[in-house]
C-alpha cells in the first residue's frame, strides 16, 4: 500500500523530496502557501556543491540538465579592502564544477518539472496521532489527512510546532538587500568591479556583497551587525532615507564601492535568525522536518544544499526501502541531525568571523576555504 504523504513548501528542498519520489512512480501532494508559482518570484544565486546540493539533483536524475543551466564562471570571487584595494581575486578554472551558480527561478523551474503544486494552499497547524493520521490544517478552513507529512517550509515553518517548541533566535547581523538590473550596460564600470561572481569588501562589523546573477542582474547585501530594532527612526519604505542612512554606515569607503548602493533603487530588510546549532527533536511518528524548517543556520552557501540532498535522501529511502515508514523517517532523521550540526557549527562560526570587528577575520576564512 502506498503511502500518503505530503511535503509543505515548495523551495528547493520540498520540491527535490517530491522530484525524487515522482521518479520512483511515488504520489506526493505539495502545499505550498503562494496562489501562483510567480507571485512572489525567487531571487538571489546558489551555489550547489559537489556531493550535496548537485548529488540531490543525480538523485532526481536532473543533473545533465542542471549544468546546462549552471554557471561555473559565477563561483569568482573578489575580495577588496575599503579603500578599493584587490585583496583577492580567485577565478576558477574552466573545468571547475565544483559549487556552479544558478539562478533560484531557473533551480525551481528546473525541480517543478511535471510536479503538481497545489498553490495557494496555506498550512497553519499540522496535527500529529490522531486515528486517520496527521491531520493538515489550512488557512480557508479545510484539512486533509496523510501518514506521512514533511516539513519544508523555510525558517518560520508551520510544520514545526509539531515536533519542536523551538523558535529561531536574532543573531545580531542584519542584511539589507537590493539589487541592480542590465549592469553590464548601464553600469559598466560596476560590472566590472563584481567580475563574473562575486565581490566582497569587509570592515568594522559590516560588509558589502555584490553577486552576480544570470541576465545582467545583480543582488547587493549590505551587511552589519546591530540591534534587531535598529531602525526604530527609518522608515524602512522610504527608499532615499534607506539609501541615505547605508552610505553614512560605510562612510569613508572607496566610491566605486559605494555606487552599489548609490544605484540601487529598492531595499530589503532582512535579519538574520538561526536555530540553535544542534536542534533535535523527540521522533514523532508521520512528521518530519527538512532545510531550514530543521537548522536554519547563517546563510553561507550550506542551506539550499543540505535542504536538497535531506529531500533526496528522504524521497528514496520511503520509495527504494523495506516499507516501515517510521523506521525511515527515524534513520533519516539521525543521519540529518549530525550533518546538519556540523555544518551548523562551521556556518556559525563563518558568521561571527564575516561580520566582525577585525576584517582580517573575514579575509582569513576566505583564504581557507578558497587559498589564493
Amino acid at each position: 500500500m502506498r503511502h500518503r504523504i505530503a511535503v509543505v513548501g515548495s523551495g528547493p528542498g520540498g520540491l527535490t523530496f517530491a522530484r525524487v519520489l515522482h521518479r520512483h512512480g511515488y504520489p506526493v501532494a505539495v502545499l505550498e502557501r503562494d496562489p501562483a508559482p510567480d507571485i512572489r518570484p525567487p531571487g538571489g544565486t546558489l551555489d550547489l556543491h559537489e556531493g550535496l546540493g548537485q548529488l540531490a539533483l543525480d538523485k532526481a536524475g536532473l543533473l545533465a540538465e542542471f549544468q546546462t543551466l549552471s554557471r561555473p564562471e559565477g563561483q569568482a570571487m573578489r575580495i577588496l579592502d575599503a579603500d578599493g584595494t584587490v585583496l583577492r581575486d580567485w577565478r576558477p578554472r574552466p573545468d571547475d564544477r565544483a559549487n556552479p551558480e544558478i539562478d533560484r527561478r531557473q533551480l525551481r523551474d528546473l525541480l517543478l518539472g511535471p510536479l503538481n503544486v497545489r498553490w495557494g494552499r496555506s498550512v497553519t497547524q499540522v496535527v500529529p496521532g490522531t486515528r486517520e493520521g496527521v491531520v493538515v490544517r489550512f488557512a480557508d478552513g479545510r484539512q486533509e489527512t496523510f501518514d506521512l507529512v514533511v516539513g519544508a517550509d523555510g525558517a518560520w515553518s508551520r510544520t514545526r510546532s509539531a515536533v519542536s517548541s523551538v523558535t529561531p533566535h536574532y543573531t545580531g547581523v542584519t542584511y539589507v538587500e537590493t539589487s541592480l538590473d542590465d549592469v553590464d550596460t548601464r553600469h559598466p564600470d560596476l560590472s566590472r568591479l563584481i567580475g563574473d561572481g562575486s565581490v566582497a569588501v569587509y570592515g568594522v562589523n559590516r560588509a558589502l556583497v555584490a553577486q552576480r546573477n544570470s541576465g545582467g542582474h545583480v543582488k547587493v547585501y549590505a551587511q552589519f551587525r546591530a540591534p534587531l530594532d535598529w531602525h526604530t527612526n527609518l522608515d524602512l519604505a522610504d527608499v532615499d532615507a534607506v539609501r541615505s542612512s547605508l552610505l553614512a554606515l560605510f562612510d569613508g569607503w572607496a566610491a566605486p564601492v559605494l555606487d552599489l548602493l548609490r544605484h540601487a533603487t529598492a531595499f530589503v530588510h532582512r535579519p538574520l535568525y538561526v536555530l540553535p546549532v544542534s536542534h533535535t527533536w523527540t521522533h514523532v511518528p508521520g512528521v518530519t522536518l527538512l532545510g531550514d524548517a530543521a537548522h536554519l543556520m547563517p546563510p553561507l552557501g550550506a542551506g539550499v544544499n543540505l535542504a536538497m540532498l535531506e529531500g533526496a535522501e528522504l524521497a528514496e529511502s520511503i520509495a527504494t526501502g523495506p516499507g516501515d515508514l517510521d523506521e525511515a523517517l527515524r534513520a533519516f532523521e539521525e543521519q540529518m541531525w549530525a550533518r546538519a550540526g556540523r555544518w551548523a557549527k562551521i556556518t556559525t562560526a563563518g558568521l561571527e568571523r564575516l561580520v566582525s570587528p577585525d576584517p582580517a577575520e573575514a579575509l582569513a576564512l576566505f583564504d581557507q576555504v578558497q587559498p589564493s
